[in-house]
């Protein structure tokens, strides 16, 4: 069994609540279950709400389950040094500092990212830029440039969010011939 098979559940009255969960134990739990209604409309409070006092803490949002007929849990835990952090999860941040909600472990995860290169790693990808290195993959196959020019932009940032988090330099060639050759098949990459 993992941690995430073994975690706790919570289930929360309210937003105010689960922020109050947050503030007893973000700091020596590595993650917990997050129950709620599965209809909107029966929810205490919706996943916008969870999701911006996770991350008041440093906390981010992962995999969803069924837990019954009538309610579902979220894993949140701790955000790890390695995170790369999405736009959507950027503005909520500068959102809570604006507001002066982000806590310490919060803004150390933030800075954290920012010294590390995570806090900006996705920029191209979210904004559907092709690096150099892949366009000319691109460029070099028959039929290449045309299939990626046609796949949906999910299928176009699943890729490049692979190729961009490759380590080390081999490893990123390898992504871009691979992803190249597929395209050029007219199989999505990733």
């Amino acid at each position: 069994m993992g941690v995430m098979d073994e975690a706790e559940r919570v289930e929360p009255a309210s937003a105010e609540e689960w922020g109050d969960w947050l503030a007893a134990h973000h700091a020596d739990t590595r993650g917990v279950w997050l129950v709620n209604r599965r209809r909107a409309a029966d929810q205490a409070f919706g996943y916008e709400e969870s999701v911006l006092e996770a991350l008041r803490f440093g906390w981010v949002d992962s995999t969803q389950r069924p837990l019954d007929d009538d309610r579902s849990m979220m894993w949140f835990a701790p955000r790890r040094p390695d995170s790369l952090w999405t736009r959507p999860n950027k503005e909520r941040v500068a959102r809570l500092q604006a507001e002066g909600r982000l806590e310490a472990a919060g803004l150390a995860a933030v800075e954290q990212a920012r010294a590390n290169g995570n806090w900006t790693l996705l920029d191209p990808v979210e904004d559907g830029i092709v690096p150099d290195d892949l366009a000319a993959a691109l460029d070099a196959l028959p039929g290449a440039r045309e299939h990626w020019d046609a796949f949906p932009a999910s299928a176009q940032k699943a890729a490049l969010t692979w190729i961009v988090t490759a380590k080390k330099p081999e490893t990123r060639a390898a992504r871009v011939a691979q992803t190249a050759a597929k395209t050029a098949q007219g199989e999505r990459p990733r």
